[in-house]
């Protein structure tokens, strides 16, 4: 059972790594791993590489003759490598065991079994594992057999390559040339062509076959650089690793050694007949030159710069290898020829040059410095030649490079000195203008040196000078040439003595050509010099800068400057009033400024420090107004009312007075006083000349005097109304029944009544002014009139004498019955249904009053059951009368209508017709609710 579980382990760890089937006769690796079904259910495989190993040697062991011995050796040879592999990463000492242990495998496999398909797999593991070992010639025997016996082995390539590696190093290098060659053939698609390229390369260097290296050499350029190389350093090449960029500079140095050994530069042209290779050409004139100088090999070296410049002039690199041409020549000693080159150089690459417009900028700025520098050094020549001679054509000569210099690089950190001296030549010949510009570029466009600042104020000398041969236009121009040469001192050299006057007078100049803006700023920078310039220069700068940041709406910065142009300034000076004037306004102009902006609280906080700062100047009424009116924007009534409380104490007279009930009136009304409100409304009532401002102003004083509770004010308010404004007529009624509501409120009934008949007179003679509002007034008038009628009618009861009080209440009824008919005549629905209600009621009562009625004396029992049969007959037409009535209100339901006097009619037909009306609540809540 042990020898069956072992084999099936083995069987079936071999079935799944083998990495293709191999057939055997009469069984195959999948029949075995089909028959592994048998033993499914036993124990599960343990999978470490020891225990596999185990499982590989137990196989080998107990089938000497199966099909799978080779493919089981095979794997088991593999499995060691692997582990050897594995123990050399983790730095183990048993790799070299492991291997031993596999090279004893794969030897024991091509011995067993030399037609073993896999066997050139075995040979480059057996390979491998020889020189992993150190055994190069074992390894390289090995090869030789995989090579020979295999031909298209998959590991054909590599193995090669292996052979070429190991035949260089143990210097065959013949050997090593074929070995990389048979690379080569096979295409550039191989993994190991490029590496080929190189090392067949060097082979053949090795050998002396310098032709036949360099094309090797040349094909490594091409696939490194080739489309690439932009001309920079190497390390900027896109796509090029670090590795990259030491084969190519290991090519490089073989190359130009190979060169050497040829014909130099000669030899070069002939292998750039491939116009892709021309993007790296100049490396190699550049590097084979730099040979030469290292070998100190001078003319050699000026001869292969010289070669490429002359078969490229217009080429990126052509003037950095002329550059090298040059330092030959100085190297050598030949200054005068150097100096040729120079002048040939500049003006062959300079900033106007034929070779600067065929290359890019980003091409021409390593050709720059040279430029600059042999420029520079040609105006020292020449100058120094020119001082010597005193002639002008020498001072011409020293100009022409003095000018070329300056075009070319103005900012040129070596250039201050003869900057200063370029700008002296023009003042000795009274050529101001151009002085003026020299002297200036010496001070400003250069770093600072010894004649900076000195250069800067002899540039205003100048400016002087030229503006006193000037006049008009002219003059002007100059004069803003001064300036600008003023602040560019001062930028300069803030720190010379003689800036402070040079800046205030800029500042001054400044403000007479109406420039606040560039006068403040030359100000504020005098302001700023420490220590302190004198007191006057201060009073001057700060007036300055107050009246500029004023004129540019700057107002806190004018009011810091009027502030400290006050404290410079004496107390019993004239000018003091003007200045005090000047700090309100910029003040109260913050103030205008924050509200504008929607900054409320701050344009208060403004706007009343006006007060503060300038309690005397002209503007602080207009502040004192305005904080009150932001107040009110921010809805703080108590400020506001003070505020504006204030002003009507402090300014009387002033026009804005007419503005301030109005202010004041919202400001009480907001604030939660309506009495104060309603006072300010009535005055404003008499203020303005808008009827209609003056109406409503009236109107909501009577309003808000009845909501304070000053009933009697509010009934003057509204009489008063109603006397000044008797049309609109609709107001002038409502201001009636305000009255009469107020009156009732307090009990007068009396004079409710009145005004009642003068509330339903005045509507009846409305005329065409008359709405339905007024209708519903003077309706509700009637009512309140036919109430003490009605009142009356109810006072007379049916006693003796009953004729008399039966004649009385009869008329007293009739006049109620008459008061209420007209209040119904109005057609108002809620008058009406209380009239008609009210009507009924009477109806009723009289018949009960009948009922009720006292009985004469004297009758008998007969008698006064007679007599009350016969009142009966007499109440039945009125109760009939009142039922009548009530049904008229009663159908309003159908109509929509079922106020309270609806109601209150069925309840009263409830009572007189039960039978008809006793579910009657049931149909009017039907109604109700479908309403």
């Amino acid at each position: 059972m042990i020898v069956r579980l072992t084999l099936a382990l083995a069987l079936a760890g071999l079935a799944a790594c083998s990495s293709k089937p191999v057939a055997t006769d009469p069984e195959t690796i999948q029949s075995l791993a089909a028959r592994r079904q048998s033993v499914a259910r036993e124990a599960p495989i343990d999978g470490s590489r020891s225990k596999a190993l185990q499982a590989y040697r137990s196989y080998l062991e107990i089938a000497p003759r199966h099909a799978l011995r080779p493919e089981a050796m095979r794997r088991l040879g593999d499995m060691e490598v692997e582990g050897a592999e594995l123990n050399e990463e983790s730095g183990a000492k048993q790799s070299r065991d492991d291997y031993r242990r596999a090279i004893t495998t794969y030897e024991k496999l091509l011995q067993a079994y030399p037609g073993y398909p896999g066997n050139d797999r075995v040979l480059y593991q057996l390979a491998r594992a020889h020189e992993n070992v150190g055994e190069l010639k074992q390894s390289l025997v090995v090869l030789d057999r995989l090579v020979a016996s295999y031909p298209r082995s998959p590991y054909q390539a590599e193995a090669q390559f292996r052979r070429g590696e190991i035949l260089f190093s143990l210097r065959d290098y013949e050997g090593a040339q074929r070995a990389y060659a048979d690379i080569l053939r096979r295409g550039e698609s191989s993994t190991y062509y490029e590496r080929s390229l190189y090392m067949h390369g060097w082979s053949a260097f090795k050998i002396a076959s310098y032709e036949e290296g360099l094309q090797s050499f040349f094909k490594v350029l091409d696939r490194k650089l080739a489309g690439r190389d932009k001309g920079g350093a190497l390390e900027d090449i896109p796509g090029l690793t670090r590795a990259d960029r030491e084969l190519v500079e290991d090519t490089f140095r073989v190359m130009s050694i190979s060169l050497t050994a040829l014909d130099g530069a000669a030899s070069i042209p002939a292998h750039f007949r491939d116009a892709r290779r021309h993007v790296y050409e100049f490396r190699v004139y550049q590097q084979l030159g730099d040979l030469y100088f290292k070998q100190q090999r001078v003319k050699d070296a000026a001869d292969t710069y010289n070669a490429f410049a002359r078969r490229y002039p217009t080429h990126p690199q052509a003037p950095l290898v002329q550059v090298r041409v040059i330092e030959a020549y100085q190297l050598a000693g030949f200054g005068s020829l150097a100096l040729e080159t120079k002048k040939e150089f500049v003006l062959r690459y300079g900033v106007v040059s034929d070779f600067r417009r065929a290359n890019s900028p980003e091409a021409y700025t390593p050709v720059e410095a040279h430029v600059r520098k042999h420029m520079e050094e040609l105006a020292r020549h020449y100058h120094s030649v020119a001082q010597k001679s005193r002639s002008s054509g020498d001072y011409r000569e020293a100009e022409r490079w003095y000018q070329l210099f300056f075009d070319s690089f103005p900012k040129d950190k070596l250039a201050p000195t003869m900057s200063y001296q370029y700008a002296d030549l023009f003042f000795e010949q009274k050529q101001y203008t151009a002085a003026a510009s020299q002297y200036e570029l010496t001070a400003y466009r250069y770093p600072r040196h010894a004649k900076s600042a000195d250069a800067g104020y002899a540039a205003l000398q100048a400016y002087a000078q030229e503006e006193k041969t000037l006049k008009d236009d002219a003059q002007k121009i100059v004069v803003w040439r001064g300036i600008a040469s003023s602040l560019r001192f001062a930028d300069r050299f803030p720190q010379d003595p003689r800036v402070a006057g040079v800046l205030t007078n800029t500042a001054e100049q400044y403000t007479a050509q109406g420039e606040p803006k560039l006068a403040v700023s030359a100000a504020q920078r005098v302001l700023a010099i420490r220590p302190e310039v004198a007191r006057d220069l201060r009073r001057t700068n700060w007036t300055v800068v107050a009246h500029g940041e004023f004129d540019l709406k700057k107002y806190e910065r004018a009011e810091e400057g009027y502030r400290q142009v006050l404290m410079l300034t004496d107390e019993k000076s004239p000018q003091r009033g003007a200045l005090t004037e000047r700090l309100a306004a910029s003040t109260y102009k913050q103030g205008e400024l924050a509200r504008a902006a929607g900054r409320e609280r701050e344009a208060v906080g403004h706007f009343q420090r006006v007060a503060l700062l300038a309690p005397t100047a002209t503007i602080r009424v207009s502040a004192d107004y305005d904080a009150a009116a932001s107040l009110i924007a921010l809805k703080d009534w108590g400020a506001a009312s003070t505020a504006l409380e204030s002003f009507r104490r402090d300014y009387p007279k002033h026009p804005l007075q007419a503005e301030v009930p109005g202010k004041l009136a919202v400001v009480y009304l907001e604030g939660g006083q309506p009495a104060k409100a309603a006072a300010e409304f009535e005055q404003l009532a008499t203020g303005s000349k808008d009827v209609r401002v003056n109406r409503e102003a009236l109107w909501q004083a009577a309003e808000l005097y009845e909501k304070a509770g000053q009933e009697k004010s509010a009934v003057a308010a509204y009489e008063r109304f109603v006397r000044q404004y008797p049309s609109p007529f609709e107001p002038a009624l409502e201001a009636r029944q305000r009255v009469i509501a107020m009156a009732s409120k307090g009990g007068q009934a009396a004079r409710v009544l009145a005004l009642s008949r003068e509330l339903m007179d005045a509507e009846r003679n409305g005329g065409r002014e008359r709405t339905d509002r007024t209708r519903a007034l003077g309706a509700q008038a009637t009512l309140v009139i036919a109430e003490p009628l009605a009142e009356s009618y109810r006072e007379i009861k049916l006693v003796e004498p009953l004729k008399k009080n039966l004649k009385i209440k009869k008329e007293r009824l009739q006049k109620a019955f008459e008061a209420y008919g007209v209040a119904a005549e109005y057609g108002v629905a809620e008058v009406a249904t209380a009239a008609v209600f009210r009507t009924a009621e009477l109806y009723t009562d009289f018949s009960q009053a009948l009922l009720k009625s006292q009985r004469p004396k004297g009758l008998n029992a007969e008698e006064t059951e007679q007599y009350s049969v016969l009142l009966e007959e007499q109440a039945f037409p009125f109760e009939e009368k009142a039922t009548e009535i009530h049904e008229i209100n009663a159908r309003r339901a159908s109509q929509g209508i079922y106020d309270t006097w609806v109601k209150q009619s069925y309840g009263a037909l409830t009572k007189l017709r039960p039978v008809r009306y006793a579910k009657t609540e049931k149909r009017a809540g039907a109604v109700n609710a479908i309403r």
